[in-house]
């Protein structure tokens, strides 16, 4: 089948690297996603990925123990550069060809991020991992992810979380949450849905960067969402 994009940008959560357990990161998942990747890289589709930080550091947590709010997003973006290395290890093993590029300069164990070189990768064929966030505080991994899309010319931005889409209440708490297929941005700011943060949200809409909601967890979803394949929350501007 051939993929209906060309380039994509997955977002994920620290948290999920952390598994059902919570662990700091756990292994398994580590695999797992890993070869997940892989099998998007093998499809022919370029692909970028920005992790959060938050299996690392939690900002509410910190914030309990009188941290102020710079302090803890540095501490944040320095937890994500922790998981792009742990993922470009399980990837590497796996013989797929990465690069972790940072936000923040630490050439001790990862490119800086620049852009002209984190597409030329890309059209070489290695999986390129974006630390750091934007390397400035305030602005969450999600503005992060959002900004990375653009500047690498991804044409999707896939938002892997652990449940499979945009619900009207939360699922975990609600048997009867009812999933959205099709959401516009308008939707999800007006009505504050649990997608991504406003600021990622208004960059899309701007650029008009289609975001998918989907499950990354579950074995193939990745490997769907990067081929066009109907799964998920599509998040547009004018639905079809």
């Amino acid at each position: 089948m051939k993929p209906k994009y060309r380039r994509v940008l997955l977002k994920m959560s620290g948290e999920i690297l952390g598994g059902s357990e919570g662990r700091v990161i756990d292994s398994r998942v580590l695999r797992d996603i890993a070869a997940e990747i892989k099998g998007v890289r093998e499809a022919g589709v370029d692909i970028g990925v920005v992790i959060g930080g938050g299996n690392i550091c939690r900002g509410r947590e910190a914030s309990e123990l009188g941290v102020e709010r710079v302090t803890v997003d540095n501490m944040g973006m320095l937890g994500t550069v922790i998981n792009a290395i742990a993922l470009q290890d399980a990837l590497e093993k796996m013989g797929v060809v990465t690069r972790v590029q940072t936000a923040i300069r630490m050439e001790a164990v990862a490119e800086p991020f620049i852009r002209r070189r984190a597409t030329h990768h890309m059209e070489k064929g290695y999986v390129v991992i974006f630390a750091a966030g934007t390397g400035s505080p305030y602005f969450t991994t999600d503005t992060a992810a959002a900004l990375r899309a653009m500047e690498v010319e991804a044409e999707v931005l896939l938002k892997g979380t652990n449940v499979d889409g945009v619900y009207d209440s939360d699922p975990c708490k609600n048997a009867s949450a009812v999933r959205h297929d099709i959401l516009t941005y308008a939707d999800v700011l007006e009505r504050r849905l649990q997608v991504m943060d406003a600021t990622a949200i208004s960059l899309c809409m701007d650029n008009r960067m289609p975001i998918v909601v989907f499950n990354v967890l579950k074995k193939g979803n990745l490997l769907k969402a990067a081929l066009g394949d109907s799964i998920g929350t599509l998040v547009v501007e004018d639905p079809p």
